[in-house]
């Protein structure tokens, strides 16, 4: 009964295709949920992790920086060009995690997985809009084909839109970490514009 833009459309479409597919992503869940996750020691077995990418979380609180672990827990994220980050993220601990089932990778073992996409990305010159830490990720779970058995499965928004409704905060600090320096940059705007409408 409303009209609808198009560009707008086409977003309510993409979200709910991905939503659809989200829903059938298979996930540890009940008793086997965060199975010898140790956030002191900075390890999350088969766990695909994200970590805040200053400036543009504090602008854009949905966008941050990725990696995924090895059955060990240990971390290995597409830090930059040619370079492949292992046991420290990029840019500092990780804030949210997702633990996977590694029994779920259908073509290679998980480890496999990680390891392909490491030698593949270690290669790459590194585009924070194309080819980034979430392609990184995507490769390593369509390399062991994860949760199917074609290797297409994932992309970059894929493994963001999953964190953004489905990553689990390591901790309250991950929280604030994540959403204090938006939240503080929005209450600067609000008094901003309060003074100036004044």
């Amino acid at each position: 009964f409303f009209f609808i833009p198009k560009p707008f459309s086409d977003l309510l479409h993409l979200k709910d295709k991905l939503m659809s597919q989200l829903d059938t992503l298979p996930m540890v869940k009940g008793e086997n949920a965060d199975l010898a996750i140790d956030v002191a020691r900075g390890r999350f077995p088969n766990c695909i992790v994200w970590s805040p990418l200053p400036p543009i979380t504090w602008f854009l609180p949905f966008i941050g920086h990725t990696g995924i672990c090895d059955s060990d827990g240990v971390i290995w994220d597409f830090a930059g060009p040619y370079t492949i980050g292992r046991a420290n993220m990029a840019f500092g601990e990780p804030t949210r995690y997702i633990q996977l089932n590694p029994n779920q990778a259908k073509l290679l073992s998980w480890n496999e997985g990680v390891e392909k996409a490491n030698k593949v990305y270690s290669k790459r010159m590194h585009n924070i809009f194309c080819d980034n830490c979430h392609s990184h990720v995507a490769r390593a779970l369509n390399e062991m084909g994860y949760g199917n058995d074609i290797k297409t499965n994932f992309g970059m928004i894929r493994i963001g839109v999953w964190f953004f409704f489905f990553g689990k905060f390591t901790s309250i600090g991950g929280f604030i970490k994540t959403y204090l320096p938006s939240t503080i940059l929005v209450l600067i705007l609000v008094f901003i514009t309060g003074k100036a409408n004044a």
